[in-house]
């Protein structure tokens, strides 16, 4: 039997936002993804792009993590831009489903809970205390527009 990561994420889209350890720890990990996302997502919204057009998923997952990446192919990271704290690879649902990181019985659950990927990118962080998914809202400004 695989890893069941799925299962340890609940669908917090209705729930009331309570000060828990695993809100604090994923607040954590948002503040130094997101220095790095903004300095990549444009590279990552084309390959979401190219995912979906080319139709090998509708649902691109973005593996990241500080160490090389064990999903996915690498896409940019530590390696290739210095300034960058995180590691980048790209992967979609299928793949994780394959591994059994999601579970087969949880794959409908996924899909219902995966964000527009138009607007949000798909996050599998990695890291020594803290695996989960995170989705992050590309960055526009009021009238839609991406901000570069």
């Amino acid at each position: 039997m695989g890893i069941n990561w799925f299962q340890e994420i609940p669908d917090q889209r209705n729930t009331i936002m309570q000060n828990t350890p695993e809100l604090n720890s994923q607040g954590k990990y948002l503040g130094t993804i997101t220095k790095d996302f903004i300095k990549v997502y444009s590279v990552l919204k084309e390959a979401s792009y190219q995912i979906r057009k080319r139709n090998f998923s509708k649902y691109p997952i973005f593996p990241v993590s500080k160490e090389d990446l064990q999903i996915g192919q690498h896409i940019v990271g530590k390696q290739q831009k210095e300034f960058l704290e995180w590691n980048y690879g790209i992967s979609y649902a299928e793949e994780f489903l394959q591994k059994e990181l999601i579970l087969v019985d949880k794959y409908e659950e996924f899909k219902k809970s995966y964000k527009d990927p138009e607007e949000f990118c798909c996050l599998f962080v990695i890291d020594q205390d803290f695996v989960n998914f995170v989705y992050i809202p590309y960055p526009v400004d009021e009238e839609g527009n991406e901000v570069l």
